[in-house]
């Protein structure tokens, strides 16, 4: 079916889901920036274009469609079938559990299970959230786990680091939007680099981690985030590396390091059989965020 026939045929809510769902089948896409299958990415797409609550879809089902609210819905529908874009770029946010970030293709689509984590606050590596009185967050991109970090520990400064100046302007909107300017501050800096003298309680960064061949073999949807923010070297560990090399000189006494490194927990530990990580339990298991105190790292 054609959008022209489709806008002349399709009548409902109802109607609508079901065209998108069989469209994004179709065309393959592929879901992996928030939903995992056709049918929820199409439920948030067609909410989110209507302005509707993203969480109440059955009292709208059967509810029939203006033309110019036809036509917008066939039109994000052909931009993430042709030109495959997330939805997150083509909605201009990002959800990390109840919270909501602005998003445009300047910065990676937000997906850490750090987050995961900060919503419990470390909880039980962080005994006292509110003795945290300092923290950084290397590599915030958008800055959603700088926010994060902000509001799980109520007295902590946070310094948001990124080497992009485009990525340091969403993560100041998305900073303001929170009403956190004067506890987040945004510095642009190649890692550790314009951060000399600073010490935190603690060091959280989802950093690039991308391998060499895996990032070859990057869907299309990915190809649309920047580039610095995938890939990491042969290993896609060239990041990490740095972070391990450099982070105790950064950290208090009593502070702690984490990190979230994708799929690469056998390829660090051959790199580092003496260190003694301690892997975080997530949603997807225990291999995609460790955590180091200072003293264990080297100096």
């Amino acid at each position: 079916m054609t959008d022209t026939a489709a806008n002349s045929e399709l009548a409902t809510v109802r109607d609508y889901l079901r065209y998108a769902v069989s469209r994004f089948n179709a065309a393959g896409l592929f879901f992996g920036h928030g939903s995992d299958n056709a049918w929820d990415e199409a439920v948030y797409l067609t909410l989110h274009t209507l302005n509707l609550p993203l969480d109440r879809l059955e009292p709208f089902l059967d509810a029939r469609l203006l033309a110019h609210e036809r036509s917008a819905l066939l039109e994000i529908y052909r931009r993430r079938c042709e030109d495959r874009l997330p939805a997150a770029y083509l909605t201009n946010e990002a959800w990390l559990g109840e919270h909501r970030f602005y998003v445009d293709e300047r910065v990676i689509v937000p997906r850490s299970f750090i987050a995961e984590l900060l919503h419990e606050q470390l909880t039980p590596w962080v005994e006292d959230p509110w003795a945290i009185g300092s923290a950084l967050d290397l590599c915030t991109g958008s800055g959603c786990l700088a926010i994060l970090t902000a509001l799980a520990f109520p007295e902590a400064q946070v310094d948001a680091v990124d080497l992009s100046k485009e990525a340091i302007s969403v993560a100041k909107r998305n900073v303001e939007e929170y009403d956190l300017s004067e506890r987040i501050e945004i510095i642009q800096s190649d890692a550790f680099a314009n951060l000399a003298g600073k010490r935190y309680d603690l060091i959280i960064s989802n950093p690039p981690y991308v391998n060499a061949d895996s990032v070859v073999a990057l869907p299309p949807e990915y190809l649309h985030e920047p580039v610095m923010a995938l890939g990491s070297g042969k290993d896609g560990l060239d990041f990490t590396r740095i972070i391990l090399r450099e982070a105790k000189q950064h950290l208090n006494p009593d502070g702690l390091l984490v990190v979230e490194i994708g799929h690469n927990r056998a390829e660090l530990e051959a790199a580092y059989p003496a260190l003694p990580f301690t892997w975080l339990d997530t949603s997807a298991g225990d291999e995609f965020v460790f955590l180091l105190h200072a003293a264990d790292l080297p100096d």
